[in-house]
């Protein structure tokens, strides 16, 4: 099944905490740029993953060339032409970036936006920059929008500081631009809180398909009332399956299988091995991308995405 997101890569602080270096990624067939990429380094404000650190909130490179992106020659020779770098903060010290990197084709339909406010003209959200492939007009209108806090997909990750779903995305006739979501194909919605300092607030938006969907599977993870185990809140699966039924059996244990992990660290994470339990139904689920959501050093929720 084909996804937009064609590679995803997690940069993590080395020994010294001084320089990123590679801690696992998603290439698929992308050999070459896997390895163009596994012996670099990037030191803070270096590269697409030290810009993201040193700036603080995420940042969207639409074009390679004369940007701060160091691997532009394999990446347009594999067919990328975007990267959008999450970095994931526990107050002021990093604990890794989540790279997103995407190229353009006719059959990928997709999206990934930056939301941003500005403190000065109260609680609304604009985008700051965002990956749209071939859907031109649907970028243009996104980008005249403003979205106030609590409403439409960024507004409500804003309000409650969590991930939010949403599926039927063309069904919601809400702003201009899920109604323009119609249009182009776009069905299913996920908002994650990026980053904040202050007043400054930024939320990304990844927006799909069902062709090219995000993921094969996403999810939202939080902790039950107790703090004591994860419980899975949402999930959206491209597929109809028993796959909604078999995760919101299953909770998972701080320190226990890789959503554990995720929550004893607060380190997003890639795994080939989804630590759960064997059941037939998960045989297609191969690997998955977690990324905690933190505030104020304490874990609010987990966002995966099961490929």
């Amino acid at each position: 099944m084909k996804t937009f997101i064609k590679a995803i890569e997690i940069w993590i602080p080395d020994r010294e905490r001084t320089q990123l270096e590679l801690g696992s990624g998603l290439y698929g067939t992308l050999t070459d740029f896997k390895t163009a990429s596994e012996w670099q380094h990037f030191a803070y404000g270096e590269g697409l993953p030290g810009k993201a650190w040193a700036e603080g909130h995420p940042i969207v490179l639409t074009k390679f060339e004369h940007s701060c992106f160091r691997r532009t020659e394999v990446a347009h020779q594999s067919g990328l032409t975007c990267g959008i770098a999450l970095p994931i903060f526990s107050g002021d010290f990093l604990m890794a970036v989540v790279v997103f990197l995407c190229g353009d084709d006719d059959e990928q339909i997709g999206a990934i936006e930056v939301w941003r406010n500005d403190p000065a003209a109260g609680d609304l959200l604009r985008v700051m920059d965002g990956y749209y492939g071939k859907l031109e007009q649907f970028e243009k209108v996104s980008r005249q929008l403003q979205m106030p806090k609590g409403q439409g997909l960024a507004g409500m990750a804003w309000e409650t500081g969590m991930p939010v779903l949403r599926e039927n995305f063309n069904r919601i006739a809400e702003f201009d631009q899920e109604a323009d979501a119609q249009q182009t194909g776009i069905t299913t919605g996920l908002g994650i809180p990026a980053a904040h300092s202050h007043d400054q607030i930024y939320v990304m938006t990844f927006l799909s398909a069902k062709a090219t969907p995000i993921a094969k599977r996403v999810q939202i993870w939080i902790p039950d009332d107790e703090n004591d185990r994860l419980v899975c809140r949402q999930g959206y699966s491209k597929e109809s399956n028993n796959l909604a039924e078999i995760f919101e059996t299953l909770t998972v244990k701080k320190g226990v299988g890789a959503l554990g992990r995720v929550w004893l660290t607060g380190m997003p994470l890639i795994t080939g091995n989804l630590d759960i339990q064997y059941n037939p139904e998960l045989d297609s689920l191969s690997s998955m991308l977690a990324i905690p959501v933190i505030e104020r050093g304490k874990l609010k929720a987990i966002a995966t995405f099961l490929f």
